[in-house]
């Protein structure tokens, strides 16, 4: 912890502070400050005109300050003269309401307990013009843990990962994932909060990263169109203390009622923040995918939970977690904890029984499930279910839902007014 960041920037050298703060679109958006300077950022904030980021205000607004919380403190494992932190959202002398990182602390501040998670980022290493993935040589049909495809991008995913070893998140395993040219790296799991910065944080690297070598890593869940798209899947445990509240030995599969309960919440309302799992257009191309090239898209289209079986929604992998296989690469690192600890203690206050488990493959027998209820086909379907779902203003607040929702749709009818080749292919003679 640094507590004094004057202090720190003189102990660790550091030379100027990255002031982060995420938007309602997952962009990050910082003010790189000398570190003379960060005595003042720290007690007031660095300022912002939030219009100018996705944040749902005017130019009429005052000024928007982030304030940066010590303890998340992070040296560039690349350029250690840099200190990166994230940042709290005030205006007008109060809380924004509606910035992510504020929803996330105030959602943990009500929920009595500590949700503890893991997530992992799956990403494509693409070209710098973003045209095509960067290995020509990675074209098998099942690519997935490809060792000479991962050693032909050792220097890019060891770079990452030693940075990670050296800020002490405790990664321990990276591979080559089912589509050509994409990877997966995972680290510790740990308090919502410190695994939402950890993740934003990881982002930020990651690109950097590949920038150094002339490359480009996306999180875009569906950039090829044959291939697997990029899932962000989350594991989740409830705790009290040194008490994982979702382990029972009693209970089916060793999985406590509570964390039934907790399934039962985001099956319930799936649909209701699918619009924050899966925010962009594209994500709609990864969760409603026909199958690909390796053969299966690893992505849920239906509201189902399972045992340990990758084809539903949700599984529960073993008797301390279970995995929430929704979210993509493009979920803002905040909401995404957000959602889940919201949906899933919404499951435990009301007893949501998520009913009985499926143990069949919703790949190739799906069809055969009688009242699975269908994830939206499309942005514009889930923001409609998330603006209507009383359980989201209850759980988030009406100026978040409506902000983001609002912003959102502008960013939904932005694409509608894009023509394209498929359109002219299939009409232009009609």
């Amino acid at each position: 912890m640094a507590s004094d960041l004057a202090k720190a920037a003189k102990d660790r050298g550091i030379k100027y502070f990255l002031i982060s703060y995420t938007d309602l679109f997952g962009s990050q958006r910082a003010k790189l400050v000398p570190a003379a300077a960060i005595g003042g950022m720290q007690k007031s904030g660095a300022g912002f005109a939030g219009f100018a980021t996705w944040l749902d205000m005017s130019p009429a607004d005052s000024d928007l300050f982030a304030k940066p919380d010590p303890d998340s403190l992070i040296q560039l494992p690349w350029k250690p003269e840099v200190g990166w932190l994230a940042a709290d959202l005030w205006m007008d002398g109060k809380e924004v309401e509606q910035a992510p990182r504020n929803l996330l602390k105030r959602l943990i501040a009500k929920s009595g307990h500590e949700m503890k998670s893991g997530v992992e980022p799956e990403f494509f290493i693409v070209n710098a013009d973003g045209s095509a993935i960067s290995d020509g040589a990675d074209t098998a049909e099942k690519p997935c843990y490809d060792q000479q495809a991962l050693m032909r991008r050792y220097a890019v995913v060891t770079e990452i990962c030693d940075s990670m070893i050296a800020l002490g998140w405790g990664p321990y395993q990276n591979d080559h994932e089912d589509a050509n040219g994409q990877f997966e790296m995972n680290w510790n799991f740990g308090p919502a909060l410190q695994v939402a910065d950890q993740h934003a944080f990881f982002k930020f690297m990651a690109k950097s990263i590949a920038e150094k070598h002339g490359l480009r890593i996306t999180f875009m869940p569906k950039p090829f169109v044959n291939l697997t798209g990029s899932g962000c899947h989350v594991h989740v445990s409830l705790w009290n203390g040194k008490n994982n509240l979702f382990e029972d030995p009693k209970g089916e599969l060793g999985v406590s009622q509570d964390a039934y309960h907790f399934i039962g919440g985001l099956l319930h309302n799936a649909d209701g923040i699918c619009a924050l799992t899966n925010p962009t257009v594209n994500s709609y191309k990864r969760i409603n995918a026909p199958r690909t090239a390796s053969g299966a898209t690893w992505a849920p289209n239906s509201v189902t939970y399972t045992g340990n079986n990758r084809t539903h929604m949700i599984r529960i992998p073993d008797s301390n977690r279970i995995e929430f296989r929704l979210p993509d690469g493009a979920v803002n690192p905040y909401l995404l904890q957000a959602a889940v600890l919201a949906a899933g203690l919404d499951g435990i206050d009301n007893k949501r029984d998520p009913g009985k488990r499926l143990d069949n493959n919703m790949y190739t027998d799906g069809h055969k499930v009688k009242n699975a209820k269908k994830l939206p086909l499309n942005l514009l379907d889930a923001l409609r279910a998330f603006e209507s779902s009383k359980a989201a203003r209850t759980m988030f607040g009406d100026e978040f839902v409506t902000g983001y929702a609002k912003l959102k749709m502008v960013e939904w009818n932005n694409y509608t007014r894009h023509l394209t080749q498929w359109e002219r292919d299939n009409t232009l003679d009609c």
